[in-house]
């Protein structure tokens, strides 16, 4: 008999410890990933996007100006993206590698290309920083 219950200790043992690293596996999978997918940025055909607070590298806040506060970002589910307000106008290509969370913007005519880190993607929030360390939090346009 004691052979019995040492082996349904030895099995309740196990189940315990594979549900508790299946529920971590869960945790992590829904909540560490903060940088969502392509069509996060781009919705099903086009998604704008548009400033709303900016931070300088040492973290501090920095005031958006009314132009910045004009231009958007618009995001083609094609890989194109239109990016101005006001009197100018930028376009280009965009790549997003979901894996190493970097966003590249390509400059049509330009030998510029502007590459982010993707701090987070969300259907209704991007965070992105930039390699001077200087932070952008910009809104999906409704």
């Amino acid at each position: 008999m004691e052979s019995n219950t040492m082996k349904q200790n030895t099995m309740l043992h196990f189940m315990k410890t594979a549900l508790a690293m299946m529920l971590a596996i869960v945790l992590v999978s829904c909540g560490g990933d903060k940088a969502g997918t392509e069509s996060m940025l781009s919705g099903a055909s086009s998604k704008t996007w548009k400033a709303k607070k900016e931070m300088n590298a040492e973290g501090d806040k920095d005031k958006l100006t009314d132009a910045e506060k004009e231009q958007n970002l618009q995001m083609y589910a094609d890989g194109r993206f239109a990016m101005g307000g006001a009197s100018t106008l930028q376009t280009g290509t965009w790549t997003y590698d979901q894996a190493s969370k970097k966003l590249s913007l390509q400059f049509e005519g330009q030998d510029v290309q502007e590459t982010f880190d993707v701090l987070k993607l969300s259907d209704d929030e991007l965070r992105l920083k930039a390699a001077d360390g200087s932070e952008m939090i910009m809104e999906a346009e409704k």
